[in-house]
């Protein structure tokens, strides 16, 4: 069954020159983009080649298998669907840290040895963090009713996101994290089975979970717990907006106390990110709703709103986003697709910062606006400047375990946004590079150790004994 778009094609064909340009002609005829082009084996007479195709359209597959059986003396072996294949069996394991290979580890590794430990623990709680999982060991906690920009697909649908979540903590933070879909969507539901799970980690990560209830179960749990709670959709995204944002700036030569800001979408990440620009100076923002700006002259009975409607939009300005956004130096758009039009852009100050973060279609596209525009970032890897959450949460959770947090606080978040930013040095810094990549490898270590500092600094940070004297 092919569903995505990124096929892999294996062919049988002739060996002699020519056949292969013939097949990738009809490719591209065809509107498919080439990628990886593999010789599986060979023969004088014939040779097995795998070809990577991306498609723009699923409509398009059965024309070009058509197209590609049509070519005399080729031959179509199989064809897999890349995405599919990458998810078979899933994307993470569990691998032991300690060898067990005869009778002696296991009595060190099990019983007997292991009541020692849980002995200790009993005593000393704190003990955990340095003899069990726990101090390098996070829950990916999801009730999967906002998986993505899909909607509400359920705790079994949310699995595979949660497990490539996983994959990326471990990669860029070195951290063990668990994905937990949970089969409730209740907010009390959620809080209890978390708090009951709860001490086997040193962290939670909330994920995926719809607005307006992830504020509540957040709050409930920063409460409840002991240990960093951390809703990424909220506060990742939010210190990666800002960080872009402060980089940004600095190309179009403007100053972040007196700019305005236009926020499209007051859910998780619309919330976070007028409150952490807040923090970093920015005192004009307007954020906007379905219905128009949001306004404390009539405010909004959803507590979340509420909030916004007192703390923004200091001069109760009305009107529909487009009206709003008009004269704005900053548009940030975490809503969803084709909200805006060139026009709307053109109607900005001048040099304006576009960021449209809606997934996978961003409110404006980049081509129609980069010629009017000062900056333009979005939440996708195909543009430049990709506002990206992975470029956040590795590095916090890795400050926060590296120091037993107790809490991941705002301070920590915004020493996590300036440490993001502070990675472009001014000769680096354009229009279209704002921002780090995720795969840049001082990336997690300048987080961990901004958020490890200002944790320390703000009185969350526990010390332990080293184990290691």
């Amino acid at each position: 069954m092919i569903m995505s778009l990124n096929i892999v094609i294996r062919f049988l064909l002739p060996n002699r020159p020519g056949i292969l340009a013939s097949v990738l002609a009809v490719i591209a005829r065809e509107g498919g983009s080439i990628g990886n082009i593999d010789l599986v084996s060979a023969s004088p007479n014939l040779l097995t080649r795998d070809i990577m195709i991306r498609l723009h359209d699923k409509k398009s597959i059965d024309g070009l298998v058509n197209a590609l059986g049509n070519i005399p003396d080729i031959r179509l072996i199989h064809i897999a669907d890349r995405v599919f294949t990458r998810h078979l069996g899933g994307k993470i394991n569990i691998q032991p840290q300690k060898p067990v290979i005869d009778w002696e580890d296991l009595s060190l590794v099990y019983t007997p040895g292991v009541a020692e430990i849980s002995e200790a623990i009993a005593g000393d709680p704190g003990m955990a963090y340095r003899l069990t999982m726990k101090g390098n060991s996070l829950a990916i906690i999801t009730d999967g009713s906002a998986v993505l920009g899909l909607g509400n697909l359920g705790a079994a649908a949310a699995l595979p996101v949660m497990e490539g979540k996983a994959m990326l903590f471990k990669k860029f933070a070195d951290i063990n994290a668990f994905p937990l879909c949970l089969g409730v969507q209740d907010s009390q539901g959620i809080i209890d089975a978390v708090v009951a799970l709860a001490p086997s980690f040193g962290g939670i990560n909330l994920e995926d979970i719809a607005a307006p209830k992830c504020f509540e179960i957040e709050e409930a749990l920063a409460r409840l717990l002991d240990i960093p709670v951390f809703h990424d959709d909220q506060h990742g995204t939010a210190i990666v907006a800002l960080a872009g944002l402060l980089n940004a700036l600095k190309v179009v030569g403007k100053d972040i106390k007196g700019i305005r800001v236009v926020i499209s979408g007051a859910g998780a990440a619309g919330v976070s990110i007028a409150k952490i620009l807040l923090s970093a100076g920015v005192c004009d923002i307007v954020v906007c709703d379905r219905k128009g700006a949001i306004s404390r002259d009539n405010p909004p009975t959803q507590s979340s709103k509420l909030w916004l409607a007192l703390n923004t939009n200091n001069r109760c300005i009305h009107g529909s986003l487009k009206e709003v956004v008009a004269g704005a130096d900053v548009f940030i758009g975490v809503s969803g697709p084709g909200l805006l039009v060139r026009e709307d852009v053109l109607n900005m100050a001048n040099s304006p910062i576009v960021f449209a973060l809606a997934n996978p279609n961003p409110e404006i596209y980049p081509e129609s606006i980069l010629d009017v525009a000062g900056v333009v970032a979005t939440g996708r890897s195909d543009y430049p400047n990709q506002i990206n959450n992975a470029l956040a949460f590795p590095g916090v959770f890795r400050g926060a375990l590296d120091c037993s947090a107790r809490a991941i606080n705002h301070e920590m978040c915004l020493a996590a946004a300036y440490a993001l930013a502070g990675l472009m040095d001014s000769e680096q810094l354009s229009a279209d590079n704002i921002i780090p990549s995720v795969f840049n490898d001082k990336v997690s270590p300048a987080l961990a150790k901004a958020v490890k500092e200002m944790a320390k600094q703000t009185g969350v940070a526990r010390d332990f004994l080293n184990m290691d004297n």
